[in-house]
């Protein structure tokens, strides 16, 4: 049975594990132990008993906009909807927090999201300023072909 969790600082080097390959591929962006540990209260994983199969972070932008980074499930537990638990999780958590509009996105599988709600946006109108900074850690920079999306949580 997959259960969620709130991270906590004994995760990481799991966590790091589970990325290699998509860091190496360039899907997802690679962060260090310590970006990890400043942010570990932004992240939920899924487990299979004591086995990380999945996680994800919730990142806060503003007041206004949320952002879901970093989704990832293990190849050999996708297709059991863990992703899409984790979405949920995090949808549920940005209201909890009070994020008054907007949940965004930026990812090469937007057919996924957009089952969840979330609708396609041009890149350069994203709320804010998404953290370009992270965009220029990326391999792919400045060519980019990640697809923007926002969950709208405000009615």
């Amino acid at each position: 049975m997959i259960t969620l969790h709130k991270a906590k600082l004994s995760d990481i080097p799991a966590m790091q594990l589970l990325v290699t390959q998509e860091i190496k591929d360039g899907i997802i962006l690679d962060r260090t132990n310590d970006d990890i540990a400043t942010n570990i209260r932004s992240y939920v994983l899924a487990k299979n008993k004591d086995v990380l199969v999945g996680y994800t972070a919730l990142h806060i932008h503003s007041k206004r906009v949320a952002e879901i980074r970093s989704l990832i499930v293990d190849a050999s537990y996708r297709g059991e909807s863990i992703g899409k638990r984790m979405v949920e999780f995090t949808l549920q958590e940005a209201k909890d927090l009070g994020v008054e509009e907007d949940v965004l996105v930026l990812t090469y599988l937007p057919v996924f999201f957009e089952k969840l709600h979330f609708k396609e946006i041009n890149k350069e109108v994203i709320p804010e300023h998404k953290i370009w900074a992270d965009c220029i850690k990326c391999i792919h920079f400045p060519v980019c072909n990640e697809v923007a999306l926002i969950y709208k949580l405000a009615s």
